[in-house]
C-alpha cells in the first residue's frame, strides 16, 4: 500500500556501504516499512578491493520522512555515508537507456533525425529496427522515449539514475 502525502519532494540519495550480502534488502526494507516507493535504484562497486559499493536511490516523500529515512540509513552498521544530493546543492544526474524502435520509410528517417538531435547513438540496426543508446538527464530520456512512441517504440531498458555533487568535494 503506497501512502500518499502532500508536500512530497523528489530526492536523490547516495549511500556508501560495505559490499556485503543483504545490505540492499535492509535498505529497501526501510522504504517499504514507511510505504515509500523507490523510483530508481542503482548499485556499483566503487573500491579497488571490492569492499565498498555506492547505492543511488531516487524516491519521493515529504522532507521530514526523507530526513528520518536518512537518519535510519546512517545507523545501519554496514553504511558509511548517506548524502541527500537534492539537499546538498548542485549535482549532476545521468541515466543510460537502450531504446528499440521499429519502422520503415518516413518513420525510420524521422527516428534517425530525432536520435541525432538527442545525441543518441545507434548501437544495433536491422532493416526494420534500430536500438539507440542514450545518456543524459532523466527528463531528456523521458522526452526521447515519448517521441519514439509515435514512431514505433518497441522496447525500453533504463539503468536508473546515478548522481554526484558538482565540484571537487566528494559526496
Amino acid at each position: 500500500m503506497k501512502i500518499h502525502h502532500r508536500d512530497t519532494e523528489r530526492h536523490v540519495l547516495t549511500i556508501t556501504v560495505d559490499n556485503e550480502a543483504g545490505i540492499l534488502a535492509k535498505i529497501a526494507g526501510l522504504f517499504t516499512a514507511r510505504g515509500y516507493n523507490i523510483d530508481s535504484l542503482t548499485v556499483a562497486d566503487i573500491s579497488e578491493d571490492h569492499a565498498l559499493s555506492r547505492i543511488t536511490i531516487v524516491t519521493n516523500g515529504p522532507p521530514p520522512v526523507i530526513d528520518q529515512i536518512t537518519a535510519q540509513l546512517e545507523r545501519l552498521v554496514p553504511v558509511h555515508k548517506v548524502v541527500d544530493l537534492t539537499e546538498s546543492g548542485a549535482h549532476v544526474e545521468r541515466e543510460l537507456a537502450l531504446v528499440k524502435v521499429a519502422g520503415k520509410g518516413d518513420n525510420r528517417v524521422e527516428a534517425l533525425r530525432l536520435a541525432d538531435v538527442f545525441r543518441a547513438k545507434v548501437v544495433d540496426t536491422t532493416t526494420s529496427s534500430f536500438i539507440f543508446e542514450l545518456t543524459g538527464d532523466p527528463s531528456k530520456i523521458d522526452t526521447f522515449v515519448s517521441l519514439m512512441r509515435e514512431l514505433g517504440l518497441v522496447e525500453v531498458g533504463r539503468t536508473g539514475i546515478v548522481g554526484m555533487m558538482r565540484g571537487a568535494e566528494g559526496a
